[in-house]
């Protein structure tokens, strides 16, 4: 089975990646964190999927957000909830 945590890409003091942070907690998202700071591995992943730097990046199963804030995201979390809720 696919994982479908997303996972958050993330640089050590970045104040929107504690923002995102704290609405995916706030709306029961578990995630996986990747810093980018620390891990070329993972900086090398989020340039290949984002095309950027910028963080934070979320990745949920092949859809991305990139250099986003609150309010960017909360519309991007209510799409993957109503597609999730889809009859296949």
């Amino acid at each position: 089975m696919k994982n479908t945590r997303p996972t958050l890409y993330t640089k050590i003091g970045c104040p929107w990646c504690a923002e995102a942070r704290e609405v995916l907690e706030r709306q029961g998202v578990g995630y996986d964190e990747r810093s980018v700071t620390t891990d070329a591995a993972a900086s090398a992943e989020m340039l290949r999927l984002s095309g950027q730097t910028k963080v934070p990046v979320l990745d949920w199963s092949g859809e991305i957000l990139s250099d986003f804030g609150a309010i960017e995201l909360a519309p991007f979390l209510a799409a993957r909830a109503r597609a999730a809720k889809r009859p296949l």
